[in-house]
């Protein structure tokens, strides 16, 4: 499969954080959407774009923890969401489009990690339904308002979408349900989401970008017990983070999402896979530390993938 995932040499890497790919650049006037910005990465992405002049609306499962979060960040409002509750992401979103406001940068930042078995909406499988579907949810739900000729959807994904490709014939896990395998299926169908959302979008001029932020301690590990993120070698007994796991700043975890959101070294492309703040080569067989699995950016799996969203959201911007 020919594939544009190849590394352009930004300039940027591993250790660049936000306010480093922001440097020089007026976000003035600009709007943008950041779900889950109000903690973790989501929270430095907002900062950052704050800082750099632009408006960000933080949609929040949780208002009062969110405010307390975002005080004193310039041009910043707040706005209550539930990405597991589709009525949610349609109040929402029409409250937004009532606004009569476009956007210009969706981030798609919020997400739950390894929880155990939890099933919402029409029982679905909570980390797909939360990370996959609500995102789509929303973003098609708020396509009207997405600026053309140079808006960008970003997906957060992960390194995470190696553990599983999309289990299609079980997509909800309603049998031999494993945390970290359903984990890695919402993040591979983040990735797919991006892939045919730049393929429907690009005549538009609009784009999208899905990535990997980085390892970074934050609150998505809060349903992992301590002793398995010791274990895995994350932290040490006292709940320190260990050097050796290689775990990035949360500025240096959120610089991928803001270099995607903004950077014109990625005007005219998309639909691509990122990693430390450039384009992510193909994942080399055997090796599970960098790179893009095929299952995740082929174009085939990915309009698959539409069309069940489509399916179960009851939701489709370009139908």
């Amino acid at each position: 499969m020919s594939t544009a995932q190849h590394k352009i040499g930004s300039g940027f890497g591993a250790h660049s954080t936000a306010d480093d790919v922001l440097a020089g650049v007026d976000l003035s006037g600009k709007l943008a959407i950041v779900t889950g910005g109000y903690s973790g990465l989501g929270l430095e992405t907002t900062r950052a774009l704050s800082k750099a002049g632009a408006r960000v609306v933080v949609p929040a499962r949780r208002p009062d923890t969110a405010w307390k979060a975002l005080a004193g960040l310039a041009g910043v409002e707040l706005d209550e969401l539930d990405l597991g509750d589709l009525g949610s992401v349609r109040d929402f979103a029409e409250r937004f489009l009532d606004s009569g406001r476009t956007v210009d940068f969706v981030i798609d930042s919020a997400g739950i990690m390894a929880c155990p078995e939890t099933r919402v909406g029409p029982g679905w499988e909570a980390q797909f339904a939360t990370n996959h579907l609500g995102h789509f949810a929303l973003v098609n739900r708020l396509w009207p308002a997405v600026e053309p000729g140079g808006a960008r959807v970003v997906s957060v994904s992960s390194r995470a979408h190696h553990f599983s490709g999309m289990r299609w014939d079980d997509v909800h896990w309603r049998t031999g349900y494993d945390k970290w395998q359903a984990y890695g299926q919402a993040k591979t169908a983040n990735v797919l989401f991006a892939v045919h959302l730049d393929r429907l979008g690009a005549e538009r001029g609009v784009r999208a970008f899905s990535l990997h932020p980085g390892g970074i301690l934050t609150p998505l590990q809060r349903h992992l017990p301590k002793a398995e993120m010791v274990e895995r070698g994350w932290i040490d007994e006292q709940g320190n983070a260990l050097n050796p796991s290689g775990f990035k700043s949360p500025e240096q975890g959120a610089a991928t999402q803001v270099w995607a959101a903004t950077s014109p070294q990625l005007a005219g492309m998309g639909g691509v896979y990122l990693e430390d703040c450039d384009i992510a080569e193909p994942a080399v067989e055997g090796d599970a530390t960098s790179g893009v699995k095929d299952w995740a950016i082929d174009p085939d799996q990915a309009e698959r993938l539409w069309t069940l969203s489509a399916e179960l959201t009851g939701v489709n911007a370009f139908a």
